[in-house]
């Protein structure tokens, strides 16, 4: 039975048009995943390897925070995937080893390279300038104008979970304050209602008059 466990997590990547790439060792009848949290309309791509190990088999599957399975392959060895976010989720590429139960496992070695963004399209004019007839150097605009939006686009994603942290801080130092004048509403009852009851106390035992 394959033990699942989500030992592995990184940042896919740091801004829009970055990649990055990891190295891991599966274990025989273990899962692996990959998290990170995307932005709407992402593109996502990602090329794999699994070192070769007789009779286990490898699988990979995407899926975001509901379960929709974006992309999956079964028995893989060196391969590529990629993907378009539908909407702002956390996101996870599972990797899960299988081996038979008459056979003794090995741990096999994983890579990954994932990429999104503009370093997730293809830029290269013998790609594009065939498909819209565009001159190196309209591609290269081209690819400068995709940059720009994913960064006034990166921006305006930063801005809006500032604002969304502020509000957050505001509404904890608010509820704080209010907490803290209720302790202190409590902390002068509590005291009042034992200097009356010792007064009482001593009267009885006619120790104070």
């Amino acid at each position: 039975m394959i033990s699942f466990h989500y030992t592995l997590g990184f940042l896919l990547i740091c801004v829009p048009w970055h990649a990055n790439g990891v190295m891991w060792y599966l274990e025989p009848n273990t899962q692996k995943c990959l998290k990170e949290e995307l932005q709407q309309n992402d593109l996502v791509t990602g090329e794999y390897e699994v070192s070769q190990a007789p009779g286990q088999k490898v699988h990979y599957i995407v899926r975001d925070s509901q379960g929709h399975i974006l992309s999956q392959k079964e028995d893989i060895s060196k391969g590529k995937f990629s993907f378009v976010t539908e909407t702002y989720d956390t996101y996870e590429v599972c990797f899960a080893s299988f081996v038979p139960p008459h056979q003794r496992g090995v741990r096999q070695e994983v890579s990954l390279v994932t990429k999104r963004g503009i370093e997730a399209k293809s830029y290269e004019a013998s790609v594009i300038g065939e498909a819209a007839k565009l001159k190196p150097m309209e591609v290269e605009l081209k690819r400068l104008e995709d940059l720009s939006d994913a960064i006034v686009q990166d921006f305006s994603m930063m801005r809006k979970r500032e604002e969304e942290m502020r509000d957050t801080n505001e509404s904890t130092n608010s509820r704080v304050l209010y907490f803290s004048v209720f302790s202190m509403c409590c902390l002068l009852g509590l005291a009042t209602w034992q200097v009356l009851y010792l007064r009482r106390f001593f009267k009885a035992k006619k120790l104070i008059e």
